[in-house]
């Protein structure tokens, strides 16, 4: 056990972890690398050059002539994914904190430090990009120092292009990160901090072992749901997963149970024997909130069982998604699901296309609210169609956050005039280190989830991070905007949005539909209303057929009698019409600036 090292990367995103990661298993040889970024094996990954998965990979490494087993973890490093860093903190003793040469501390690195302080983990400070021209090493290093407190001489100095600096983190792994303590004779606990679905194996799910040792054809039950298996393989992962006899106090490994349904596999769950249980599962572990709601609905109806399926398929790879039933009038039969924020559902959306190949639909996101009525009752709304009448309501509380925002001070105006644009408070702001600033802004969560992100990036031109926290609830003066299409409510493009922005959304989304909806033969009304009070209208004109071409000459009521014809047909029409509304109009409502 003392010549095992666990341990995880954290850094902001596109400051060069998974490159890194490369190198490490590169110069361990446990992989030769064959093209960029081993360890994002998914596409979405590699087109988008951002970790989405966190992944687990085992390497030998011989210092002193003695030889280490190191387990390491490589982690996301946008905000949205910062539940999948949490899990892989709690399986490890240390951590490498890669910051950029040419960007500096930002905002998710300070974030996920705190978070690996927590876990009382050994940090590994580590600048990453070294040999790039626009490098700042000096400044970057007294940032460092300013976060950590630690020694100049701490700091190693790395490339993950050029592989300079590799074999000083991994002697820095092997000398400064603790071996994993625990007790090989107790009763086994062993920590599931991810799952996968084979679809010839069943789940699989990966664990640590924090005591005793767990043996292939082993008896196990999951402490949490209570389920029993029998052990068919244990193993280790290298790039493919290697199956091992036992593993032992400190190992990072899988399992294979022939478990076939995914409620049976909880992230955070304990591993332990059925004959000499453990007296308690292990702590440290959070329950997933999810950010940020929207309905997802198959275009075909008959799809909504294939849909259930891969939904919970890719729960199995991604505990943070969360989803129930929920029945719309426009779409039918379709899910409710819980996101971690914006880049979460777009990748949640492209992985079912991808790899379930299933199209779906999606609503208008936006987050959860607290709804107190005048007899004192609570409720928890995520959908603007669960909200009760307006005359029942004494308040609505809507979630706010603490954001944090780091970024120069060439940009501290227009940063200022996008917060305050979005109803955010400033709170203080703090010079960290040359003309880089930190601003506190206290902020409604619904206002920063559609489009809060990209603007920042393009004000900033992309020097501006941004992280945030929950931070309780607020009453505020919401409204529920509806849409009508001649005269009957749109449930999917409803919203809930604050009175002094209704307004101008509603007429932004009538101009929006005028584009995007078809004409039919028969004219179509565009309103947005609040309640009973119309606040915006705009008319989609019908197609018409020269009825009257084959009059030529005569009396002028032949032609009269033929038009008052066909506007009795328009109007029995548009009684029995339907107004289809294109996926692209759903989308677009979320970019209307």
């Amino acid at each position: 056990m003392k010549n095992i090292r666990n341990f995880c990367i954290i850094a902001h995103i596109d400051h060069g972890k998974s490159t890194l990661a490369d190198r490490l298993l590169e110069y361990t040889k446990t992989i030769k690398i064959t093209e960029g970024q081993m360890l994002d094996d998914m596409d979405l990954e590699r087109e988008r050059g951002i970790t989405i998965k966190s992944h687990a990979i085992q390497m030998e490494y011989t210092y002193n002539g003695e030889k280490y087993i190191l387990n390491l973890i490589d982690t996301p490093g946008h905000v949205d994914f910062s539940y999948e860093v949490s899990r892989s903190i709690a399986a490890c003793e240390g951590a490498l904190l890669v910051v950029d040469a040419s960007q500096g501390v930002q905002a998710q690195t300070i974030s996920n430090l705190y978070m690996a302080l927590e876990h009382d983990l050994e940090i590994i400070p580590v600048m990453n990009k070294c040999d790039m021209d626009s490098a700042m090493p000096d400044e970057v290093e007294d940032e460092i120092i300013d976060l950590l407190g630690c020694k100049r001489e701490d700091i190693i100095r790395a490339s993950g292009k050029t592989g300079m600096g590799v074999e000083d983190i991994l002697k820095a792994v092997v000398e400064r990160i603790p071996c994993p303590t625990g007790d090989e004779n107790a009763p086994l606990q062993a920590l599931i901090f991810d799952s996968v679905f084979n679809s010839f194996r069943g789940i699989i799910a990966y664990f640590k072992v924090e005591n005793g040792v767990i043996r292939t054809g082993d008896h196990v039950k999951f402490f949490n749901t209570g389920k029993e298996y029998d052990a068919d393989e244990v193993g280790v992962l290298k790039m493919d997963m290697v199956p091992r006899k036992e593993l032992r106090t400190g190992d990072v490994g899988y399992i294979i149970s022939g478990i076939k349904s995914s409620r049976e596999v909880k992230v955070g769950d304990t591993i332990t024997h059925v004959d000499r249980p453990c007296a308690e599962a292990i702590a440290g572990f959070e329950e997933v909130k999810p950010m940020v709601f929207a309905g997802l609905y198959p275009i075909e109806a008959d799809d909504y069982e294939n849909l259930r399926a891969s939904l919970e398929k890719l729960q199995l790879n991604d505990a943070s998604l969360t989803f129930q039933p929920e029945s719309s009038l426009a779409l039918g039969f379709g899910f409710r699901c819980g996101f971690l924020g914006l880049l979460h559902m777009e990748i949640i959306q492209e992985r079912l296309d991808r790899e379930f190949d299933m199209s779906v639909i999606t609503t208008v996101p936006n987050v959860s609210y607290m709804v107190y009525d005048k007899q004192g009752g609570v409720q928890e709304v995520h959908n603007p169609g669960g909200m009760p009448d307006p005359t029942l309501i004494d308040r609505i509380e809507e979630p706010y956050i603490d954001a944090s925002i780091i970024t120069t001070t060439d940009y501290i105006g227009p940063i200022m005039t996008l917060c305050l644009g979005k109803r955010g408070e400033l709170v203080r702001q703090d010079y960290i280190s040359g003309n880089r600033v930190e601003l506190h802004y206290k902020m409604p969560l619904g206002e920063i989830v559609i489009d809060f992100y990209d603007k920042l990036k393009s004000i900033s031109k992309g020097y501006a991070s941004f992280d945030y926290h929950q931070a309780g609830f607020r009453p505020s003066k919401l409204v529920k905007l509806d849409i009508l299409l001649n005269g009957e409510s749109v449930d999917a493009l409803s919203t809930l949005t604050h009175f002094d922005n209704a307004y101008d959304l509603g007429r932004k989304m009538c101009e929006k539909l005028k584009e995007l909806i078809p004409r039919q033969q028969f004219e179509i009304a565009i309103q947005a209303a609040i309640g009973s009070k119309i606040i915006a209208r705009e008319t989609i004109k019908a197609v018409r057929k020269d009825v009257t071409a084959k009059c030529y000459g005569g009396d002028v009521s032949r032609k009269r009698k033929l038009l008052e014809k066909q506007k009795r047909g328009k109007k029995r029409m548009k009684q029995i019409g339907t107004v289809e509304v294109p996926q692209k109009a759903f989308l677009a409502v979320l970019k209307l600036d």
